[in-house]
């Protein structure tokens, strides 16, 4: 059996996980709210992930990795994954996965952005002309507004680009934290554990605080379709996404295994039309299919 294509394919699978999984979580979002989607899916992407680390390595986590990687990886956790997708289960709410994605998709342009401010890490003038599409793509898409929406309606459109910008930014700061986490040759699944506890640790320690553990818990066994959603989206994008994402980047060059996972705002497209009977314009796809290539750009130059 050729391995030749393994990589490539391990990246489009993941692009196809995280499409559907943002299907599941916009579905589980709009019945139980995005705090408690949030909460519940940090626990159970945490066991689902500590039981691989436990099978793999013969412990749950990685107790023995230095205080500086699990400061910098749970830093990062905090900021992309309790912080981050809070944002980015709201904005699946208020103006759906598909923009919400898009917007998704300006994490690797701020994340250049600030590796060039803070990393001294140079860019060239491909990777310029990348962003300039990546940021173009996306405002034209999004100016595309509808304009018959009541005052609500725009203000939650509103709010939901902002969400979505700050999802994006997010996890830009969380990759970078994580960057300086991951160095030498630290197994990608130790740090992905090490993210996700600290993440779950801080989300569940305020909701203790706020004394909602058990409401919380509630609703996870009180909706079945919610729950259902839930597990589902969790399974296909922090468990089985993440990993075929790491195998990407093992098996193929960072930039195809990047350009490739970057192609969810297209899978989005016909998801958008078919599931939740979104309208596309000629400027959306034109404006995304610009974006997307402008990401491309960015990590093939």
């Amino acid at each position: 059996m050729t391995m030749t294509y393994f990589g490539e394919l391990a990246a489009l699978l993941t692009a196809l996980c995280w499409s559907l999984s943002a299907i599941y979580f916009t579905k589980a979002g709009r019945r139980i709210g995005s705090v408690n989607l949030n909460r519940l899916r940090l626990l159970l992407s945490l066991i689902f992930l500590a039981l691989t680390h436990w099978l793999l390595y013969a412990a749950p986590m990685p107790l023995t990795a230095a205080p500086t990687r699990w400061f910098w990886l749970g830093l990062s956790g905090i900021i992309g994954l309790t912080l981050g997708d809070t944002f980015l289960f709201q904005a699946y709410i208020w103006i759906g996965p598909r923009l919400t994605m898009l917007l998704k998709s300006l994490a690797p342009v701020i994340s250049a952005v600030l590796a060039w401010l803070f990393l001294a890490e140079n860019l060239t003038l491909g990777q310029i002309a990348g962003i300039g599409l990546t940021v173009g793509g996306v405002g034209w898409v999004i100016l595309e507004q509808n304009n018959t929406g009541d005052d609500a309606q725009k203000r939650n459109y509103l709010w939901g680009v902002l969400f979505g910008v700050g999802t994006a930014a997010c996890q830009a700061l969380g990759l970078i934290t994580a960057k300086l986490g991951l160095g030498g040759d630290f197994p990608a699944l130790s740090g992905h554990v090490i993210r996700m506890l600290t993440a779950t640790a801080a989300i569940w320690g305020l909701t203790l605080l706020q004394r909602q553990g058990r409401q919380t818990l509630a609703v996870f066994t009180a909706d079945k379709s919610a729950a259902t959603a839930l597990t589902t989206g969790t399974v296909l994008g922090p468990f089985i996404g993440v990993w075929f994402s790491m195998l990407a980047i093992q098996w193929t060059h960072v930039g195809v295994a990047s350009t490739l996972m970057a192609l969810v705002p297209i899978f989005m497209l016909p998801i958008g039309y078919f599931v939740f009977k979104e309208q596309l314009s000629r400027q959306a796809i034109t404006g995304t299919v610009v974006a997307v290539g402008g990401v491309a750009l960015l990590f093939l130059t």
